[in-house]
């Protein structure tokens, strides 16, 4: 087993569990934590004079085996120049260190651009610096180059950027004809959105029969996974799995992604999956970025929110934190469940089927001739079938999407089908 390589972490205040898990999720042990308690960072070294030369003692007489130094905030790039130039260690701020995160668990072509393209744009103005410190007559020592080196790599990130852009456009185009596809099928598209690590795949996993990876660690899940959810007490319907929100993101980070979060602006329902085991203060946090994620990319549709994981909280436990949160929900549908112990997952099935757009229902009369049998194998995947009965004629229940029934009752009427309305005959 590969020995963990060893940062330090510098921080202005003692919360400190989200920048270790993703120090952690990117291989990294935190050995030493420097605290600095200020509501400001300081303009200069992000910490102040005097715990800037604390961390370089350590440094100078314990720090043959660092590897990085990491600052749970977000670096301007003269802060960045002057703490690498201080500790002499690489230094990456909170957004660096979640950018390669995702630089490591993108599989997809499209998670590798849309990484890609998040990290040029959070390059550029740190290359701007070094632009800038190079012309002060300082080296750097960018790419083991000058001014002229630092220039071309600047320029190299224009035109990989705008070469970006086009190829994410073409794949959202791609996208967007496979679910208008999906749409004209017949399905309801369902999106899985809420915190990172917060149960999404897993929830995915059980409610599909898919087998996605499920990992402790933070974006396990940074491409979009589509299932059909198991054959039941629903009309067909599509879940889709996503990349988990993270507070305190910029919205060009946000919008490299846009091609992906649009899956969860233009599904019919969304679940809003949240980890109700964590303690109230965070899980109200994460709600709320969660909330404000979703309004930042407009995704004005239904909202079911998910409180996972009740198996690891009691039942006053799970009031309090229910409680603590019901300021925030405006009268959204909630659902507790745990996906670990299978626990309410029938009430949540429920409610997927009252916020869905609602479905037609009808009787179908069909005559039990080639046609008719070729009709039924045809929308067998497509609409919910509750009972079907063989005689002289076929007789169906059915329920579909309203975007296919007016094509499907078409078709049933061609065949010398008859359609009864749970409001009357047709």
């Amino acid at each position: 087993m590969t020995a963990k390589r060893k940062a330090i972490l510098i921080a202005l205040s003692e919360d400190i569990d989200e920048i270790k898990a993703l120090a952690e999720t990117l291989d990294y042990e935190i050995v030493r934590i420097f605290v600095q308690k200020r509501e400001i960072p300081d303009v200069n070294t992000f910490v102040g004079r005097g715990k800037v030369e604390e961390i370089k003692e350590f440094l100078d007489n314990d720090g043959d085996n660092i590897d990085l130094v990491i600052v749970d905030g977000e670096l301007k790039p003269s802060q960045w120049f002057n703490l690498e130039k201080e500790f002499g260690v690489e230094v990456y701020d909170r957004l660096r260190l979640i950018l390669s995160i995702f630089e490591k668990r993108a599989q997809s072509k499209e998670a590798k651009l849309q990484v890609k393209l998040a990290q040029l744009r959070y390059e550029r103005p740190f290359v701007r610096e070094l632009i800038h410190r190079a012309r002060a007559g300082e080296h750097p020592g960018f790419m083991a180059g000058g001014e002229y080196q630092v220039d071309d790599y600047y320029e190299m990130i224009k035109r990989q950027t705008k070469k970006l852009k086009l190829e994410l456009e073409k794949i959202r185009r791609d996208r967007e004809i496979r679910r208008k596809h999906r749409r004209e099928s017949g399905f309801y598209l369902i999106a899985l959105a809420g915190y990172t690590n917060a149960g999404k795949s897993s929830l995915l996993n059980l409610l599909t029969g898919e087998k996605v990876k499920v990992e402790e660690l933070l974006f396990s899940t940074l491409s979009t996974k589509t299932s059909k959810l198991k054959k039941g007490s629903a009309p067909p319907i599509l879940l889709t799995d996503t990349v988990g929100f993270i507070r305190n993101l910029p919205s060009w980070v946000i919008d490299a992604f846009h091609s992906t979060l649009e899956e969860i602006s233009v599904a019919d329902l969304i679940l809003l999956v949240v980890d109700i085991s964590e303690d109230v203060r965070t899980v109200r946090e994460k709600l709320e970025t969660c909330l404000s994620e979703l309004k930042e990319i407009d995704a004005n549709v239904p909202v079911i929110v998910v409180f996972n994981k009740i198996d690891k909280v009691s039942p006053e436990e799970l009031k309090t934190k229910l409680d603590s949160v019901k300021d925030l929900l405006e009268g959204m549908e909630t659902v507790e469940i745990s996906v670990k112990e299978r626990k309410n997952i029938d009430r949540l099935l429920e409610a997927i089927s009252r916020c869905l757009p609602s479905p037609i229902n009808v009787k179908m009369i069909l005559p039990n001739i080639a046609d008719s049998h070729r009709f039924i194998a045809d929308i067998f995947d497509r609409v919910w079938i509750k009972n079907i009965e063989y005689g002289n004629s076929i007789k169906l229940d059915v329920s579909m999407n309203p975007r296919i029934a007016e094509k499907l009752l078409h078709r049933c009427k061609e065949i010398g089908g008859k359609i009864i309305r749970q409001d009357g005959e047709d």
